[in-house]
């Protein structure tokens, strides 16, 4: 039964002074209006300075807040598009305190004048706060969650601001059994498939030209996880992809690979391992043995934190829900 409050219509009036945002919010025929309308359940009505909030109190407190975001957003960037509004809405619905502003101040850039990276939901802050202070970070969530490309915006940071001298990426080929021998081409033509995702994050921050300079003095090596073996790391920020896939051994000789001066971020998703059912997870284990020790982060990552399209997190969660009633 739903509560007094959600069945009281009211209404409250928000003044709007600065021009520019006047423009923003009535551009395209009220087009931000109508979207925050079809995501609040709001009628709103607007005219110069003044918008009247009209609905429910909780429906009426989710548009101000959303207003309030837009507004801020709006006034950091100087432009908002349209899949801001439609980020902006889906956080404010699921969190009413979401604050845009507070999580844009945390934030690296990529080279002197490069391109700026902050985080897009609170799990993801605490994913920044947790690379930024811990020597290792477990950041386990769903696809688009951004867990990747975090970890690969501070290597890359941390390389261009020569804070360490490499940076080295590495994933476990589950489908070819970890024995790449037998496949055509030298070891990049090999690995290149099950490596992709880490490429594409790289591409996003840097040229292509400059990713291959790197790679050619070694500053860049990207690797699948059996070839780690038997090395100590120093100086390096190491990223371990797709650790679901990783065997409790592999997890084991992975981790004691870190070295002086070094960073270790460790991403994966537990339900989606690859593994035979006889083999013994790594990330799962790691997750038990190492929560609570000094120096180690562990971030949960959810559908909330998903920064894809908004059906990703429609998806997942639906997903989730069926999981749940088998």
């Amino acid at each position: 039964m739903e509560d007094s409050e959600s069945l009281l219509i009211s209404e409250e009036k928000i003044e709007i002074p600065d021009r520019n945002v006047q423009e923003l919010l009535y551009s395209n025929r009220d087009k931000i209006i109508h979207d925050i309308e079809q995501g609040t359940g709001l009628y709103i009505g607007g005219r110069e300075t003044c918008l009247t909030l009209r609905g429910n109190l909780k429906n009426i407190e989710a548009g101000k807040r959303i207003l309030e975001n837009i507004i801020s957003l709006y006034h950091e960037k100087n432009t908002v598009v349209d899949k801001d509004i439609s980020y902006i809405i889906t956080k404010v619905k699921r969190d009413i305190g979401f604050d845009i502003a507070g999580l844009s101040k945390k934030q690296i850039t990529i080279g002197r004048g490069g391109k700026v990276i902050s985080p897009k939901s609170a799990g993801q802050a605490e994913y920044f706060d947790a690379i930024r202070k811990s020597d290792i970070t477990f950041s386990i969530g769903p696809a688009g969650t951004g867990k990747t490309y975090l970890a690969m915006a501070f290597a890359i940071h941390n390389l261009i601001a020569e804070n360490i001298s490499r940076i080295i990426l590495t994933r476990p080929v589950v489908e070819a059994g970890e024995s790449l021998g037998f496949l055509p081409g030298d070891l990049e033509q090999k690995v290149n498939p099950y490596l992709r995702p880490l490429y594409d994050a790289i591409y996003d921050m840097i040229p292509y030209p400059v990713f291959q300079k790197y790679v050619e003095k070694g500053a860049i090596e990207v690797a699948p996880l059996a070839y780690m073996r038997g090395r100590t790391l120093h100086d390096a920020f190491i990223i371990l992809d797709e650790a679901q896939n990783t065997t409790k051994g592999q997890m084991l000789m992975f981790l004691t690979r870190i070295g002086f001066n070094s960073k270790t971020v460790v991403t994966g998703d537990i339900t989606q391992s690859d593994l035979p059912k006889n083999r013994k997870p790594g990330l799962k284990t790691a997750l038990k043995i190492l929560k609570g020790i000094e120096g180690i982060s562990i971030i949960e990552l959810g559908p909330e934190d998903v920064v894809r399209h908004p059906l990703v997190e429609r998806i997942i969660r639906a997903f989730e829900k069926y999981k749940d009633s088998e």
